[in-house]
């Protein structure tokens, strides 16, 4: 992924940055990423319920096993 424009040279301050600044700045993003996916399960505006969920995947594993078994 590049953030310079193409045929342009990368900015010197971030040439300047240490492999370890960078994991360090990767992590923080992962992490802030996460935490914000963690608050919006926390808020349950889910479109599909879970058990709704878990059903439609049980009866789709059932005429799956069905089809097998019956042929």
């Amino acid at each position: 992924m590049t953030t310079h424009e193409p045929g342009q040279p990368p900015s010197p301050d971030k040439s300047r940055r240490s492999l370890d600044d960078i994991l360090r700045a990767r992590a923080g993003r992962r992490r802030e990423r996460i935490r914000s996916e963690i608050a919006r399960n926390r808020k349950g505006d889910h479109l599909v319920p879970t058990w709704v969920m878990a059903v439609a995947v049980a009866a789709m594993l059932l005429a799956w096993a069905w089809l097998i078994f019956s042929s």
